[in-house]
């Protein structure tokens, strides 16, 4: 079996856009390293959870690592609270949380990630006073800040477990089973936390519910009139005054190991914590890389020679780049476009001229995230595989609509990686 470098582009896939020539940002991009790894791998396009299901990152990082997430999946919050650190007991209640703003009858969201220029300095200060004035009845709730309006709120009842089969405070995602999926079009509320359909009989849906409306309210009240967002309204800020939650777990999940269940040693490095506590509960080797402390120029070349360093300990890196996904949510392409090259230019351009011969190189995204409607979408998504066992397809670039004519043909993501040790590896 060769070694792979397994590398997914967060929010990679896009819709055509009018003002770049009825192109995708990444059909628009320059990306002659991309380009060369399509011109010499075989290719194919992928809906990573399923055909009319817009992923969040969790499931669809779940499904494109081989395991199905509605099998193997419990909630996105215990994953980002695994990944942040959090001690997870069977039976809490644990949610990802946005910082939000909100108008001043509590309920009317102004911007659900705080105009994206909350720090993370400043949530953490914010998460702080929350746990300290923050008190509930027969409960025991602690919020931690992780990167920027990102964090997770973990709920602990004194006199029992809680149930997660509760619906989502952030109107802009709903439950679908076990999957946390994307709503393209959404009321800027705030919504009740309910049970959801089936658990109304359940005590501890109900009560789960219940705290969770109770927390809102008095996170509300302390965030509203914090000092940190008292600052933050002089500076002409957003104030960070709410929390939104979503995708609940009551435990983390038991799946196979990775190595157990494909034969291989693999670490990754990811930006955000749910990918580090997905890639924990695999049981997958932990590499630590910096963090966005400089330019992408400087922090994509780091995370390429450490790529370099890593593969010679293991049988496989999987590594997740946040960056195109960011402006996508905006509706930013240029800046979308300006992420893409920089990866190009700097992670494949200093990988992939000192890669060893043996080692296959897979790119793929986690999802779709449309500039035009500023959410995941479930359109398909590129994938290139190149190696020493890949059989070139006629492809030569790398981007949605060429890759549609590649060898691999429609791919589920479940398919990857079986695919990739077996017939690849």
């Amino acid at each position: 079996m060769s070694r792979v470098i397994y590398v997914v582009l967060d929010g990679l896939g896009d819709d055509l856009i009018p003002e770049l020539g009825d192109r995708t940002p990444l059909e628009a991009a320059r990306t002659p390293n991309l380009d060369a790894l399509a011109a010499r791998g075989v290719n194919g396009s992928v809906v990573t959870v399923g055909e009319g299901i817009a992923p969040e990152s969790d499931i669809a990082v779940f499904s494109v690592l081989g395991y199905d997430p509605r099998v193997y999946h419990a909630g996105r919050g215990p994953m980002e609270g695994l990944g942040a650190g959090m001690d997870i007991r069977d039976g809490d209640l644990v949610y990802r949380v946005n910082f939000a703003t909100v108008a001043g009858d509590g309920r009317t969201i102004v911007d659900r990630r705080v105009g994206r220029n909350l720090t993370s300095e400043e949530a953490k200060a914010l998460a702080e006073e929350a746990n300290a004035m923050i008190a509930l009845p027969d409960a025991t709730a602690r919020l931690v800040a992780t990167v920027e309006h990102r964090g997770v709120l973990l709920i602990r009842r004194e006199s029992g477990a809680l149930s997660a089969e509760v619906t989502n405070t952030d109107p802009a995602y709903e439950r679908i089973g076990a999957l946390g999926v994307a709503k393209e079009t959404f009321d800027d509320v705030v919504q009740p936390c309910e049970p959801l359909p089936g658990n109304a009989g359940d005590e501890r849906a109900r009560a789960a519910a219940a705290l969770t409306n109770e927390y809102l309210a008095r996170a509300f009240e302390v965030l509203d009139a914090s000092e940190v967002n008292e600052k933050r309204r002089a500076n002409g800020s957003m104030p960070a005054n709410i929390v939104l939650t979503r995708d609940a777990g009551d435990h983390l999940p038991s799946p196979p190991t990775f190595e157990e269940r494909f034969g291989a040693r693999w670490a990754c490095f990811v930006e955000m914590p749910v990918e580090r506590g997905i890639s924990m509960v695999l049981g997958m080797g932990q590499v630590e890389v910096p963090m966005m402390t400089g330019s992408f120029a400087t922090q994509y070349r780091t995370w390429a020679r450490t790529a370099l360093e890593e593969i010679e300990r293991y049988d496989g890196l999987y590594v997740h780049i946040k960056g195109p996904d960011i402006p996508a949510h905006d509706g930013r392409f240029r800046d979308k476009l300006e992420n893409v090259e920089a990866i190009d230019e700097h992670f494949f351009g200093t990988l992939l001229p000192e890669l060893p011969e043996d080692v296959t190189v897979a790119v793929t995204a986690d999802h779709s995230t449309s500039c035009a409607r500023k959410a995941h979408t479930d359109d398909p998504v590129p994938l290139v595989i190149a190696g020493p066992h890949v059989e070139p397809d006629d492809v030569r670039t790398f981007g949605e609509r060429a890759a549609r004519a590649g060898a691999l043909g429609a791919l589920n993501g479940l398919e990857i990686m079986p695919r990739l040790l077996g017939e690849f590896g």
